[in-house]
């Protein structure tokens, strides 16, 4: 007979588009409902809570921690609210799975993470891309010494939407534009994916970033850089130069004017017993592997099979069950948006390369 799961009632704060799915991905899940939404947003709440079938609806947060009896919160709002509407949710005691970034600045970072391990709840961050096969794989496989110690990584996050069509048009969607204005609270491709890509290449390579050094460039894409109430001066494109705490260098980059690529993340990784290519490309993962005497002699690469992972919501639930460790938490996403600001800071000083700090953690 199969053991009765621990019930776990879940408030999502944020019901835009993202939000959708959560709610999906909660709703899946034995002994897991969505019991309420948070959205100041009347018509957008209502919309949402009737289609998901969720019964609590509130306009803030402070009436949903009074009022609705829940267990942990999916922080779905938009990048500058995060730390806002993440900090009550910690104060109560509530486990917390947060949108990636987990804050739009390294201070108010450092602030959720400190907070959230001194309070003992479960925190996470929702960075996607650690549900693909292929890294999972390829971080057992280094962090078991199939390649060596690492020595150098190439990685890539590599989309269209600025070149084809597939994607819309971003010269009249507002949902695009946005993202091409920092009026608008964007901070281009480097604050987009940026966060996405440097976790991929710095998870598999089992070592925390040290030192980052960045170039962005802000291409010219209409007359007088200007669309309407729109200013395009958001970086489309950036080149960023890291060294590892394991004494590995890279490099990570990230364009919106890649043609040909939809969405696709790319890792090549070396040590000093052989290689591994990881790619995520049209929603598909694989991992090719030079290692061994003689795959080295013959500069041979052959393809690793790749089980299935959970996904973050299923880690986050079990997570809360203590069926799993909780990974990866607020403490990462500290870590990665310090990478992100002083890859802002380096480009700003001609491309100097700065040192990160230690993750500030509870005494």
């Amino acid at each position: 007979m199969s053991k009765t799961k621990k019930p776990v009632q879940v408030l999502i704060v944020g019901t835009g588009g993202m939000a959708r799915v959560h709610a999906e991905a909660f709703a899946e899940m034995d002994g897991v409902s969505v019991v309420a939404g948070v959205d100041p947003r009347a018509e957008v709440l209502a919309a949402f809570c009737d289609k998901h079938g969720i019964e609590g609806r509130y306009a803030t947060l402070a009436e949903a921690i009074e009022q609705c009896d829940f267990d942990a919160a999916s922080v779905v709002t938009p990048d500058g609210l995060h730390y806002a509407t993440t900090m009550p949710l910690i104060a109560a005691g509530k486990h917390v799975l947060c949108e990636k970034p987990l804050s739009t600045d390294y201070a108010f970072a450092s602030e959720m993470a400190s907070a959230a391990e001194a309070a003992g709840i479960v925190n996470m961050i929702n960075l996607s891309y650690r549900n693909v096969a292929a890294l999972q794989k390829a971080a057992d496989m280094i962090a078991a010494g199939e390649i060596g110690a690492v020595r150098h990584f190439e990685a890539s996050y590599l989309q269209s939407w600025l070149t084809q069509s597939v994607w819309g048009d971003w010269r009249t969607e507002p949902g695009w534009l946005w993202r091409l204005s920092t009026a608008h609270g964007s901070k281009g491709a480097l604050g987009d994916v940026g966060i996405h890509i440097v976790d991929f290449a710095t998870f598999a390579a089992g070592s925390a970033p040290h030192s980052v050094s960045c170039r962005t460039a802000v291409f010219h894409k209409a007359p007088d850089d200007r669309i309407g109430e729109y200013t395009l001066d958001a970086n489309d494109s950036f080149v960023m130069h890291m060294d590892l705490a394991n004494g590995a260098i890279g490099t990570i980059t990230a364009s919106r004017f890649a043609s040909g690529h939809h969405n696709d993340l790319r890792l090549r990784i070396y040590g000093d017993k052989g290689g591994l290519q990881v790619l995520f490309e049209r929603g598909e993962s694989h991992l090719r592997a030079a290692i061994g005497p003689d795959a080295l002699a013959k500069e041979e690469w052959s393809d690793i099979d790749c089980p299935p992972v959970a996904t973050i919501y299923q880690r986050f639930i079990a997570a809360i069950r203590g069926e799993a460790p909780a990974e990866p938490t607020f403490l990462r996403g500290a870590e990665l948006q310090q990478v992100l600001d002083l890859a802002g800071r380096s480009q700003e000083m001609g491309s100097r390369s700065l040192t990160l700090e230690a993750v500030a953690k509870p005494s």
